[in-house]
């Protein structure tokens, strides 16, 4: 199980939301801003435990686009969380297209 409470967590959690400007980069896409709270695996860490750490797999997101992007009773990928993982090329930085 991916350990999201520890000090290596919370350090690429915060390089990450610093990254993206502390904006949910969902919203961003749809022309809005919000405050992004939540740093998402697009391939869950649970599933691709070689991506869990990669920059290109994590993506800041408000609380309210990270329900809508994984099922929290679960932890399964909506269609939503899904269709964000066909877009996301393995390996390949979406951040500098």
């Amino acid at each position: 199980m991916f350990d999201y409470y520890g000090t290596k967590w919370k350090k690429k959690r915060q390089k990450i939301l610093k990254l993206d400007g502390y904006r949910c980069q969902i919203a961003k896409r749809y022309g809005r801003t919000e405050e992004a709270q939540v740093v998402h695996h697009i391939y869950p860490a649970e599933e691709y435990p070689e991506y869990a750490w990669q920059d290109w797999n994590l993506i800041s997101v408000s609380l309210a686009n990270h329900n809508r992007l994984e099922d929290r009773n679960t932890g399964a990928l909506t269609e939503m969380g899904l269709a964000l993982q066909r877009k996301t090329k393995p390996g390949v930085d979406w951040r500098n297209k």
